[in-house]
């Protein structure tokens, strides 16, 4: 007989942002729930995230434009019913979450009612982003992961990894998810959860590139632990680089939210001179895949390190009390943004594909659901939007709620699942190997897969990433498994994935250029890709 799993719970959530507490929280009332935290709770992309939550709050405002903005951004891949679907539900999200003591930004106001203050970002036509400063991220994080560590249903183990999920195939039952294989780390065992039901809030998967805004746990986990249970997935060739990263030595890719070009800065070359004007009609608030192309043109043709955005002409009271967070940081490093252009580059910020999911962010897997950056719905189709990525998080964590309290009751938990099997693997000596491969990948995808692309870069990234899959698969196999080790292997999955993806497209569109196609295919449809094809 199978050993007892070590953990057991109604649902196991894997990932601690805002899709994995609000499906725990939405949840815990009725059924126990297990969050798996790869580092500390607020280590993750939504801690970070500055620039706010779109939703319609303001009359002249309307749902049908969100719709549109939103279409019009994700350059004619977008699903429209997805769109609606979360537009429509964006207002009833966000008072939930204000109702759970998330502080937005008020403005003075004779109403009874809280008049909410509304940022404008690029793609949308109208101010629509509810927002904590610039810290929105941070307000969610910490008041959501305040309920859930006072909730009695639920329980957090923080440092662990997810490392494979538990299917049917492997139990010789019928299809499905019944739980994960989880890597303690304090521990530094493999141990066993089962649940009724599984959700991956894993986030996405941009530290697959050298240069990212993202923090170090974004490496593509769900996507390829799903992929690897037999789950399809869509659209992995659209990554968006985020314009404006803070160029410094030690900034570690410090992100400068939208909300800035929005409030009105402007992008210029090192001689001072405007750029974006020559590129969109919108300038600096174009979509941000052509403010990053643009970005990048710039610097490959001028051969510069960097270009730079400038908001001098705002007050220090102005941005003091607007972007408390950036100004402290860029004092921090001796540039005082009132008075002085601020250097920026693009880096690797949003993974727009993902895990294909329904409205119910069901998965192809019964019993495993998707939530968030891990999962893709339609919503963004070739390009994200501003602050729409938060709020699908909240839209379909909720609507993944509801459909798992619909059918609970019928689904077991199996509680007896296959112990990790240890028993031919040895401790490494070799960690070397891992930190390798690790920086080859991020550079040959930064170079070859990055916001410029040709069908010959494309293949040499293949080549390579093959090579490297049986590097380490040969090392997983021989040694016990680490952070590391787990990281990378998920990485090289999601660059197959993601380059796969991308010569299956033959032409430019959103965040996909290639020089190869410069045009665009009238019959266009997204990039679904299933595990038998590779």
């Amino acid at each position: 007989m199978e050993p007892a799993a070590n953990y057991q719970s109604d649902v196991l959530v894997i990932g601690s942002g805002a899709a994995g507490l609000t499906t725990a929280l939405q949840l815990a009332d009725h059924h126990s729930v297990i969050i798996v935290s790869k580092g500390p709770l607020t280590e993750g992309s939504t801690y970070y995230a500055q620039g706010g939550i779109a939703a319609v709050f303001d009359e002249s405002d309307s749902i049908e434009s969100h719709v549109e903005d939103t279409l019009i951004a994700g350059a004619g891949l977008c699903e429209r019913e997805t769109v609606e679907f979360t537009t429509r539900h964006a207002r009833e999200a966000l008072q939930w979450l204000i109702d759970e003591g998330v502080g937005f930004d008020q403005v003075e106001s004779k109403a009874d009612a809280p008049t909410y203050h509304l940022n404008q970002e690029g793609g949308h036509s109208h101010r629509r982003i509810l927002h904590a400063a610039d810290a929105t991220g941070k307000a969610v994080q910490t008041t959501l992961q305040g309920k859930v560590l006072a909730h009695p249903n639920i329980k957090v183990l923080e440092r662990f990894n997810a490392v494979d999920l538990i299917t049917g195939r492997r139990l010789q039952r019928e299809l499905g998810c019944y739980g994960a294989y989880l890597w303690n780390r304090k521990l530094e065992r493999v141990e066993t959860a089962a649940a009724r039901f599984v959700v991956l809030a894993t986030g996405g998967s941009s530290k697959v590139y050298q240069y990212t805004s993202n923090p170090d746990i974004a490496s593509g986990d769900g996507i390829a632990m799903a992929w690897r249970a037999g789950c399809s997935v869509t659209n992995m060739e659209f990554n968006q680089f985020h314009p404006t990263c803070l160029y410094h030595p030690n900034a570690q890719s410090f992100l400068l939210t939208e909300a800035l070009r929005g409030e009105g800065a402007v992008l210029r070359r090192p001689d001072g001179s405007r750029f974006m004007d020559s590129f969109h009609e919108s300038a600096e608030l174009a979509p941000r895949d052509v403010v990053a192309r643009a970005i990048d043109y710039e610097m490959k043709r001028l051969g510069a390190d960097c270009m730079y955005l400038d908001i001098s002409h705002k007050s220090e009271a102005f941005l003091r009390q607007h972007f408390p967070t950036i100004f402290d940081k860029c004092l921090s490093l001796g540039i005082d943004m009132s008075k002085q252009p601020i250097p920026v580059v693009p880096a690797a910020h949003y993974t727009c594909g993902g895990i294909t999911t329904n409205l119910n962010a069901q998965t192809d897997l019964p019993r495993l659901y998707a939530v968030g950056e891990v999962a893709y719905t339609g919503l963004h189709g070739a390009n994200r939007m501003a602050s729409n990525s938060l709020l699908e998080c909240l839209v379909f964590a909720r609507a993944a709620a509801r459909h798992i309290l619909e059918q609970s009751h019928e689904e077991p938990i199996i509680d007896r699942l296959p112990a990790w099997d240890e028993s031919q693997v040895s401790d490494s000596d070799e960690e070397v190997v891992i930190q390798h491969n690790w920086h080859e990948l991020r550079l040959f995808m930064w170079d070859y897969v990055g916001i410029v692309r040709t069908t010959k870069r494309l293949e040499r990234a293949l080549h390579r990433i093959q090579l490297l899959q049986q590097e380490i698969h040969d090392y997983y196999s021989n040694f016990k498994v680490s952070n590391n080790l787990l990281e990378l292997r998920n990485l090289v999955q999601v660059a197959e994935l993601i380059v796969h993806s991308a010569l299956q497209r033959k032409e430019s569109r959103g965040l996909h250029y290639t020089l190869d196609y410069p045009d665009l295919d009238p019959n266009a449809k997204p990039t679904r890709l299933l595990p038998q094809h590779l």
